[in-house]
């Protein structure tokens, strides 16, 4: 099957370049350098980013979420930990994500290995949170066959009505997760779709940098 209107669609990246010589030596320093260079441009949720995660059969799937933090220990979201992701992150660790700054003609692959943060960085970024949206942690079984969504709502005002006085507890089934990058790669936008795409992969304690064909 093949559609013309759609297989016209396309751009030429013309921006920026991107050279292994120039890069920073560890990838955390290099993504530092690209986040700000994406949070000061006009992107609309540089924090978003895919997280592609799969069964124990392998069977693969992807969602939105949003990067919280990142540091030398990795890259931190949060999310109900029996929703479809958590189940499949309990069953198996390895993921990717992605970023893609379009605005920048940018992308950045992190494949990894997941766990779960501490209770006292989940209790402290729930904490943190609108009231409204711990009130929405606690109310909502995420990926949960949901007969009406007015049984949310009626939820969610009962939770809101409880914790006029009182601010809600983070759930034991709601927090954070921490992946550690094993691979990271670095795709900038060329023209003629001869894109640069610079990988790190882990040698023992240090990274090693390759240029990849586009």
């Amino acid at each position: 099957m093949f559609n013309q209107q759609i297989a016209d669609l396309r751009k030429d990246y013309k921006q920026s370049s991107l050279d292994e010589k120039e890069v920073a030596a560890d990838p955390i320093a290099q993504f530092e350098k690209w986040w700000q260079q994406a949070t000061h441009s006009d992107i609309a949720e540089p924090n978003a980013m895919t997280l592609a995660t799969a069964s124990k059969e392998g069977k693969p799937s992807a969602r939105i979420v949003l990067l919280k933090s990142f540091d030398a220990d990795g890259f931190v979201f949060f999310t109900n930990y029996e929703s479809r992701k958590g189940q499949e992150l309990a069953d198996n660790p390895y993921v990717t994500l992605l970023f893609f700054w379009q605005e920048l003609e940018r992308q950045v692959r992190i494949e990894g290995v997941v766990s779960k943060t501490s209770a006292a960085v989940s209790d402290g970024y729930y904490n943190s949170r609108p009231l409204g949206s711990r009130i929405g942690a606690i109310a909502s079984p995420q990926s949960r066959v949901l007969a009406d969504r007015k049984l949310l709502e009626e939820q969610v005002q009962m939770l809101a009505e409880r914790y006029v006085l009182e601010a809600p507890q983070r759930p034991a089934y709601w927090g954070g997760y921490v992946v550690k990058p094993t691979a990271v790669e670095f795709w900038q936008g060329r023209s003629n779709r001869l894109h640069d795409r610079i990988l790190y992969t882990q040698d023992g304690g240090s990274w090693n940098v390759a240029r990849l064909a586009p």
